[in-house]
């Protein structure tokens, strides 16, 4: 009958001592999948900052190219409105004189 008992007793702490191996194992994979979980998450956050920081470049060199275009087109038409200006100013104005007195 001890024999019997001690088997039970001897079977109970084995079976506890493997549950107490199982939650730590649990508790290790817990970890595991936490760390590689944030290392992914990491990874990824750090290639997409990249790529944020690759495409702002890329759109501030497009926006200053069309700024200089921009820029450019209304130098030419401010040059050609003072031609135009120096070659029919006295016209434009004897044309309104004579509108005004008319």
């Amino acid at each position: 009958m001890e024999n019997m008992i001690k088997k039970i007793v001897d079977a109970d702490n084995e079976a506890k001592a493997m549950e107490q191996k199982v939650l730590e194992e649990k508790e290790m994979l817990t970890k595991q999948i936490k760390e590689e979980s944030k290392k992914i998450y990491d990874e990824y956050m750090s290639k997409a900052l990249e790529t944020i920081k690759n495409n702002d470049a890329a759109e501030e060199k497009k926006a200053d190219q069309l700024w200089k275009e921009v820029q450019s087109k209304q130098k030419s038409a401010h040059i050609k409105l003072q031609s135009d200006y120096e070659l029919n100013c006295e016209k434009w104005v004897d044309a309104i004189v004579e509108r005004t007195l008319s």
